[in-house]
C-alpha cells in the first residue's frame, strides 16, 4: 500500500513538471502557512500553492490530511518512513517538545480534500482522474483552485473527463467576477445534464445574486436547457421503478395463478408463503455468516432453492389437511386459509421475534449502473426483473411441455375424466398447490434483497396480486405479465401526480371500471368449459 501511495505521488510530480516547466518548488515558509494560523490565511496560503502548480504539494497534503504534520514558531515538520524533516525541505530535524500537532477543522480538510482532488486530475491514470472529478463535483471549489483545473483541462486527451472537466470549469467561471467569463461559463452549462448543476444555475438566478442581463439571460436559456434532459432522467426512472415493482408483482401473482387461476382455490395465505421464503433466506444468510463466511456472496445461489422448497413443503402440508376437503367451496376456502395466515404470522413472530430482520445484499447485488446524472439503476432490481422472468419461463415451460403441466391442465380441465385415464388428481392436486407455494416463496427470497423481512410482508402484497390475476385474466400466464406490468408502471406513474396512497386508490378504480367492461380480463379462456 505504502508503495502504490509513493508510486502514484511520483507520478502526479513528474506530470506536474512536464506542465508547468520550472515549477516553483515547496518552501518551508509556504508548508508553515498552510499548517498554522487562522482558517483563511492557511486556505489561502493551500491554494496559492495549488495554484503554482507546485509538485510537492501533493506529499505534503496528504500528510496534513493524515495528522502526520507537526509545527512551531518557525518552520513545520513532517513525519514519512520513520523519520522526521523539515516540510519544504529535505533537511531532517527532530520537532522540539513545545511543537504542536496541525489540528484541520471541517473547512481546512474541505479545503484540504479539494486541493488534493485537483491534483489528482493530472494523474497518468485515467481511472484516478475520473475518481477525482466525481470527488470534486460532491466538493464546493474556490475560485483560487480556477489554475489548476484550467491546466488539467488543457492537459486531458480523454473526451469524456474532458467534457467533465469543462463542466467544472464552468461552475467555478460561472460565480467569477469578469461578466464576460461568466456569460461564457453560463453558456456553456446548458450542455450539462447534471442535478448539481440545476441547483447552481437556480442559486445564481435568484433575487441579486446575478446582476447582468445578458448574464441572467444565459443562465434561463441554460436552466431550461438542463431541465429538459433531467426531465428524461426522471420519466425513464419513473418507468424504470414501475417495471420493477411490476417484476415483483408478476413473481407474486404467478403463485396464485396457479393456486387461484388453475384451480381455483382462493388462498389468503399466499403472502404468508411469501414470508415463509423471505426467513429461509434470512436463515441461509445466517448460515453463511456464521459457517462459511469467506463464500458469503453466494448465499443468494442457496437461498433460491431453499425458500421454494421450504415454502412449497408447506404448501403441501396445507393442501393435505386443509384445502383437500374445501375444493368448490370459494368461501370456506377463503376463511380457513385466512385463519391460517394468521397462525403463520404468530408462529414466525414467536420464533424469528416481531421485529423486521435484515437480509444482507451479496456484494454482487450491491451498487447500480449509473446510466443519467439523476438515474442510477440498482443491481439488486435489475437482478429481480430478470429473476421473475426467468421464473415466467420456467413454470410455462413446466405447464406446457411436462408430464407434470399435462396432468394439472388436464384434471384442471376435467377431473372425471382425467380421473378416468388413471391420473391420480389427489396427488397432483398437492403437487399443483406445491407448486404456487414454493413461486410465492422464490418471491419472498426475492423481496427479501430490496427490504426488511417481518411477519407483516405478505400482506403488502396479496391485494395487488389478485388484481393481477383478475385483471390478467384466470389461469393465463401472458395476461398476468402484461396486468402485473402494467399495474407497476401505472401505479408509479400516478404517484408522481397524486402520492402513494391516492394512487393506490386510483389503480384500484381503474380495475374495477375494466372489470365491469371485460370480467374475463384481458385475456379470456378459449373454448368451453369441460364441467359445463
Amino acid at each position: 500500500m505504502v508503495l502504490r501511495t509513493l508510486l502514484s505521488v511520483a507520478q502526479v510530480v513528474s506530470l506536474w513538471l512536464v506542465l508547468a516547466g520550472a515549477s516553483h518548488a515547496l518552501t518551508a515558509q509556504q508548508a508553515l502557512a498552510m499548517a498554522a494560523g487562522e482558517t483563511d490565511e492557511r486556505i489561502a496560503a493551500l491554494n496559492a500553492a495549488a495554484a503554482e502548480g507546485d509538485p510537492a504539494l501533493a506529499a505534503f497534503v496528504q500528510a496534513m490530511l493524515d495528522d502526520g504534520v507537526k509545527f512551531d514558531e518557525k518552520q513545520a515538520y513532517v513525519t514519512r518512513d520513520g523519520k522526521s524533516y523539515v516540510a519544504g525541505t529535505d533537511s531532517e530535524a527532530t520537532p522540539p517538545a513545545e511543537a504542536e500537532d496541525v489540528v484541520n477543522n471541517n473547512r481546512m480538510r474541505g479545503a484540504l480534500e479539494a486541493a488534493m482532488g485537483v491534483l489528482k486530475l493530472v494523474s497518468p491514470d485515467r481511472a484516478v482522474r475520473a475518481a477525482a472529478l466525481t470527488e470534486l463535483a460532491r466538493n464546493p471549489l474556490d475560485e483560487a483552485q480556477l489554475p489548476m483545473i484550467e491546466k488539467a483541462y488543457a492537459a486531458e486527451t480523454d473526451a469524456a473527463l474532458k467534457a467533465r472537466l469543462e463542466n467544472l470549469r464552468a461552475t467555478l467561471l460561472v460565480s467569477v467576477s469578469d461578466p464576460a467569463r461568466r456569460l461564457e461559463a453560463a453558456t456553456a452549462l446548458g450542455a450539462s445534464a447534471e442535478a448539481g448543476v440545476k441547483s447552481l444555475l437556480q442559486e445564481r438566478l435568484a433575487a441579486g445574486v446575478e446582476t447582468d442581463p445578458a448574464v441572467r439571460a444565459a443562465l434561463l436559456k441554460s436552466l431550461a436547457a438542463v431541465e429538459s434532459r433531467l426531465a428524461w432522467g426522471e420519466r425513464l426512472g419513473v418507468v424504470f421503478t414501475g417495471i420493477s415493482l411490476g417484476s415483483i408483482l408478476l413473481l407474486v401473482a404467478l403463485g396464485l395463478a396457479i393456486t387461484y387461476g388453475l384451480m381455483g382455490v382462493i388462498n389468503m395465505a399466499h403472502g404468508e408463503l411469501m414470508m415463509i421464503g423471505a426467513y429461509a433466506t434470512y436463515v441461509v444468510q445466517n448460515a453463511f455468516r456464521a459457517w462459511l463466511p469467506g463464500m458469503f456472496d453466494a448465499y443468494v445461489l442457496v437461498a433460491i432453492p431453499v425458500s421454494f422448497l421450504s415454502a412449497a413443503l408447506v404448501g403441501a402440508v396445507l393442501e393435505r389437511s386443509v384445502i383437500r376437503w374445501l375444493y368448490g367451496r370459494p368461501l370456506e376456502t377463503l376463511l380457513a386459509t385466512w385463519g391460517i395466515s394468521l397462525m403463520l404470522m404468530q408462529a414466525v413472530r414467536s420464533l424469528f421475534g416481531a421485529q423486521n430482520v435484515a437480509v444482507e445484499n451479496p456484494s454482487w447485488l450491491s451498487g447500480g449502473v449509473q446510466v443519467a446524472s439523476n438515474l442510477i439503476l440498482p443491481f439488486n432490481r435489475l437482478a429481480i426483473v430478470a429473476f421473475a422472468f426467468l421464473v415466467l419461463g420456467g413454470v410455462a415451460l413446466m405447464i406446457s411441455r411436462t408430464r407434470l403441466g399435462l396432468f394439472v391442465r388436464g384434471v384442471t380441465q376435467n377431473r372425471r375424466m382425467a380421473a378416468c385415464m388413471g391420473v391420480n388428481t389427489a396427488r397432483i392436486d398437492t403437487y399443483a398447490f406445491s407448486l404456487g407455494a414454493g413461486i410465492a416463496g422464490l418471491a419472498g427470497c426475492a423481496l427479501s434483497q430490496v427490504g426488511n423481512v417481518g411477519p407483516d410482508l405478505g400482506q403488502g402484497y396479496i391485494v395487488d396480486a389478485f388484481m393481477v390475476v383478475v385483471t390478467g385474466g384466470v389461469g393465463q400466464l401472458a395476461g398476468t405479465v402484461y396486468a402485473a406490468l402494467g399495474l407497476g408502471v401505472l401505479n408509479k406513474f400516478l404517484e408522481g401526480f397524486s402520492g402513494a396512497v391516492l394512487a393506490k386508490i386510483m389503480v384500484l378504480v381503474c380495475i374495477v371500471v375494466f372489470i365491469q367492461k371485460r370480467p374475463q380480463g384481458l385475456f379470456a379462456m378459449k373454448g368451453r368449459s369441460a364441467e359445463a
